[in-house]
C-alpha cells in the first residue's frame, strides 16, 4: 500500500482516548500513520475525580471549557488529530432505581441520526482502521454503549452511496476493532508481577470482580507499544479534572509494565481483508494490499 495509513479512534468523552489505546496511537503517529480521535461528547457531566480540584467553583461553572482545554493538551501530547461530534454527555446514572437520563443527551439520540455525524467524519478522514468499544461499552456507561452503536452503523454505512447521501463521498473502512486493554490476562500478569516483587497491587478487587463476570472477551491483536507508555501517562494526566496523579492508574512502575506486558490489546470485530490471528498490528492485511 503506497498511500498514508489512517487510523480513527472513536471515543465517548475527553480522557477516554488517553486511557484506552493511547500508547498504540502514539506508536502509529511515530511511524507516520495519520491518527484522528473522534470524541462524541464534551464530557460536561463527568465528575471531578482529582481531589486537588474538587470544589473549585471556576471548574464547576466552566467544566465544558476546562475539559476541552484538557483534550487539546492531551491531543498535542499524543500527536493526534481530534474532532468533536458535538453530542452532550449523558452522565453516569447511579441509584436504585436508576434515574432517567437527561433530556437531549447523547445516549437518548436516535442511533441512525447520530451515526450520520460519524459517517461524515469517516468520509472526510477516510480511515483504513477504526477502533471503538464493544457492545458493553467496555463498561456500561450509556455514552460508551451509544458510541458502540453509532460506530457499528457508521462502519457499515460509510461505504454505501445509498446511505447518508449528503454526508460526502463514500468511503469503506477495512477493519474495526474493540478496545480491550482492561482484560483479565493483562491484569493478572501485572498483579502477580507486583506481588512477586513485594509491591502492593491495585488489581485485587478487579480480579475478584472478574470471578463473577461473564465470558472473557477474545483478544485477537496485541500491539507492541511499551516505548510509548510514558506518553500515554502524560496524556492521561493532562485530563486533570478526571485523573488523580496519585491514583491507581500510576501505581505500576513503567519498567515493570514494559517487562511484563508491553502491549495494548484489541478484539477484531470486522475485517474486509484477510488476516491471520493473533495479530500484532491493526493494519495487518492492509499494509501489503
Amino acid at each position: 500500500m503506497t498511500e498514508q495509513l489512517r487510523l480513527m479512534a472513536v471515543h465517548a468523552h475527553p480522557d477516554d482516548e488517553s486511557s484506552k489505546g493511547a500508547a498504540t496511537m502514539a506508536k502509529y503517529v511515530s511511524e507516520g500513520v495519520d491518527v484522528l480521535v473522534a470524541t462524541c461528547t464534551g464530557g460536561e457531566r463527568g465528575s471531578i475525580l482529582n481531589p486537588r480540584l474538587q470544589g473549585d467553583p471556576y471548574i464547576e461553572e466552566h467544566i465544558h471549557e476546562v475539559r476541552a482545554k484538557e483534550m487539546a493538551e492531551a491531543r498535542d501530547i499524543l500527536g493526534v488529530k481530534q474532532e468533536w461530534l458535538g453530542f452532550v454527555d449523558s452522565g453516569l446514572p447511579e441509584g436504585d432505581p436508576l434515574p432517567p437520563l437527561p433530556e437531549g443527551c447523547f445516549a437518548l439520540q436516535d442511533v441512525d441520526e447520530a451515526a450520520g455525524e460519524l459517517v461524515k467524519l469517516i468520509r472526510e478522514f477516510r480511515p483504513h482502521v477504526i477502533t471503538t468499544y464493544d457492545e458493553n461499552g467496555g463498561y456500561p456507561h450509556p455514552d460508551h454503549i451509544m458510541t458502540h452503536k453509532i460506530t457499528m452503523v457508521a462502519f457499515e454505512a460509510a461505504g454505501d452511496p445509498s446511505r447518508y447521501p449528503d454526508a460526502g463521498e463514500p468511503w469503506q473502512p477495512l477493519k474495526l476493532y474493540y478496545n480491550q486493554g482492561f482484560n483479565r490476562e493483562r491484569t493478572l500478569a501485572l498483579h502477580e508481577a507486583l506481588l512477586a516483587r513485594g509491591l502492593e497491587s491495585p488489581y485485587g478487587e478487579w480480579l475478584e470482580r472478574w470471578l463473577t463476570a461473564g465470558r472473557e472477551r477474545t483478544l485477537t491483536t496485541y500491539v507492541p507499544c511499551g516505548d510509548f507508555f510514558e506518553i500515554r501517562d502524560k496524556a492521561l494526566i493532562a485530563h486533570a479534572t478526571q485523573i488523580d496523579p496519585d491514583g491507581g492508574w500510576f501505581r505500576v512502575p513503567l519498567d515493570l509494565q514494559r517487562e511484563v506486558w508491553p502491549t495494548e490489546e484489541y478484539e477484531l470485530a470486522k475485517s474486509l481483508v484477510g488476516t491471520s490471528l493473533p495479530e500484532d498490528d491493526l493494519f495487518a492485511g492492509i499494509r501489503n494490499n
